[in-house]
């Protein structure tokens, strides 16, 4: 039986994703940062379930989840970079410094991807799935300011993050085929879908319960919105269709890319930019102290 892996899995497009995984006979690992929420989750699934804890604001806890899995010997057939923090109203860190959003989106799923690499090359046909955004457009890079010190805004950090994701996917697909890794590397971005990450973010530290009155309402604006499920559905055409191409990018079709059936999704100019990606990704080494090694494990004939 495959084994695939879902950050952020105990809810929203992590969970629907785990649920169709599940369904289709994978058996799907919900790497969570509550594992009594993941439990709980993991309550509600058909199929062969575990639950696994890792937070990606903690380099240390994505280091043990690595290490755990990697003394087990399994070879990973999917990693599903999900996991997300969006809009988060003032400046946070990770346990390790790094701006939350940036830290946790980008960087947590770059430490872990490597720290994974020697259970993914193992796999006959793997494939790592990382979560982008529509709000990448919007995204910049500036390799002085990685972590939004001289100046912090949610939205931009946030747009940041997710430009970082799909960068790192391209870089990623690319030194699969330099190294000969084999790897499949795909992005998907959901478009607009109702999930608790329309409140969780932007509520931290504020004290309130609920998303602010704008966001509420922006919310039922009609036929601009889908549910969870349908939001997955590009994951899962990035995870599972035969269709996906070496790089490729995927989201809805419909009504400006914001809901609908999966499909080709654009990039912005910097995205492509191949040059930052290179820069972006030594960085991000630097930042992470992880290594891209396989480790001489040997790729099934």
């Amino acid at each position: 039986m495959s084994l695939a892996i879902v950050t952020g899995a105990n809810s929203g497009i992590g969970l629907e994703t785990a649920r169709t995984l599940a369904s289709s006979g994978y058996t799907v690992v919900l790497a969570v940062r509550s594992p009594e929420r993941g439990r709980a989750a993991a309550a509600g699934l058909s199929g062969d379930v575990r639950v696994a804890p890792l937070d990606l604001a903690s380099l240390a806890s994505v280091s043990a989840f690595a290490r755990r899995l990697r003394q087990d010997g399994r070879p990973v057939d999917l990693l599903i970079n999900n996991a997300g923090v969006m809009a988060v109203p003032a400046r946070h860190t990770t346990a390790d410094g790094f701006e939350l959003q940036f830290g946790t989106n980008y960087l947590g799923h770059f430490a872990l991807t490597a720290r994974l690499l020697p259970l993914l090359v193992a796999a006959p046909a793997p494939r790592v799935v990382s979560l982008g955004s529509g709000m990448h457009f919007f995204g910049r890079i500036d390799l002085d300011d990685l972590q939004s010190e001289r100046s912090y805004s949610p939205a931009r950090a946030y747009a940041g993050s997710k430009l970082a994701m799909l960068m790192f996917a391209g870089e990623l697909q690319r030194r699969s085929d330099a190294a000969g890794w084999g790897l499949l590397s795909t992005a998907a971005h959901p478009g607009a879908a109702r999930t608790n990450l329309q409140t969780t973010g932007p509520t931290l530290g504020t004290g309130r319960g609920e998303a602010s009155l704008l966001v509420r309402l922006g919310m039922r604006v009609p036929g601009m919105w889908q549910d969870a499920a349908g939001g997955a559905l590009p994951t899962l055409y990035a995870a599972l269709d035969p269709a996906a191409e070496p790089g490729g990018y995927y989201g809805p079709r419909n009504f400006f890319g914001l809901t609908g059936p999966a499909g080709p999704a654009r990039r912005s100019r910097r995205a492509r930019d191949t040059a930052m990606a290179r820069r972006l990704w030594d960085a991000s080494v630097a930042l992470t102290g992880v290594t891209w090694e396989t480790q001489n494990v040997v790729r099934p004939a």
